[in-house]
């Protein structure tokens, strides 16, 4: 079966070979049409994406003739389908007609809901399972190699973003089942990465505390404390600074994984 990765370069793929696409203007439009899948994209969105407030006269033309050579190139290429099998011309726009299984951004917002169904439900290893299979289906930042317009930046932001959540349920999945430890070298990479993110700073706490490295955990609150107060003249979340408490006072009792969405004392466990 064909398929075609976003999450990462844009690359089209079969069990024996990978195709790639050397003109700019056909990336772009491909991924976008990629990213929007069985669903029609208007010329005017594709003007948008290649010009931004500036199309030429030679607009529609132009998108008409890339859209032409896009139908090329997968004609001379046996193992692909048909261009006007694939490359569908309806009003008002264009789309690519595949089998959502076929687009690896579609298997990974489907894991994703899957892996959020499994963790609701209590089933943090098989959510854990799940996810983890969606964050492997990326190689890079999505569609690495176009320079994406207005319209593209949109839907990366959110597919972004969308990768963010599934990394952060992973991660409460993983601290649910006792993988703590596990967690630590991930968790530290990412505060180190991230400084002035405080869920990955909790869920380090968290993860030490799990193995019984209390005195790092608390050690890592006064690492975010001081990042806070000198970049932003801030301190920790009213949440962090419970979860804090809460370990100074646990007496041998280890903090629980907080889960968003749940309070403080739920998330923090009893002491």
């Amino acid at each position: 079966m064909v398929e075609f990765k976003v999450l990462g370069p844009l690359e089209i793929t079969d069990e024996t070979r990978v195709w790639r696409l050397t003109a700019a203007r056909q990336r772009q439009i491909l991924g976008l049409l990629l990213l929007s899948a069985n669903q029609i994209v208007d010329v005017d969105s594709l003007t948008v994406e290649l010009w931004g407030d500036t199309p030429p006269k030679s607009a529609l033309t132009t998108v008409q003739t890339y859209m032409y050579q896009l139908r090329r190139f997968f004609d001379h290429e046996a193992e692909l389908p048909a261009g006007d099998e694939i490359l569908i011309t309806r009003p008002p726009g264009y789309l690519v007609e595949v089998a959502p299984e076929q687009v690896d951004v579609f298997r990974f917002r489907r894991l994703v809901e899957e892996g959020r169904a499994l963790l609701d439900a209590g089933k943090a290893e098989e959510a854990s399972h799940r996810l983890r299979a969606a964050l492997d289906l990326w190689s890079g930042h999505p569609l690495t190699d176009v320079i994406p317009g207005r319209v593209l930046e949109a839907y990366l932001a959110d597919l972004e973003e969308t990768r963010l959540r599934a990394l952060e349920m992973r991660i409460e999945a993983d601290l649910e089942i006792g993988r703590g430890r596990d967690l630590i070298g991930e968790l530290r990479f990412l505060v180190a990465t991230n400084p002035l993110n405080e869920w990955f700073h909790g869920r380090l706490m968290e993860a030490l505390c799990q193995v019984g490295r209390r005195n790092e955990a608390l050690g890592a609150y006064q690492e975010l404390h001081a990042v806070l107060d000198r970049e932003l003249g801030l301190e920790p979340s009213r949440e962090l600074r419970q979860l804090q408490y809460q370990m100074l006072h646990a007496q041998g009792a280890r903090p629980g994984v907080r889960r968003r969405g749940r309070g403080v004392a739920a998330a923090a466990g009893a002491a």
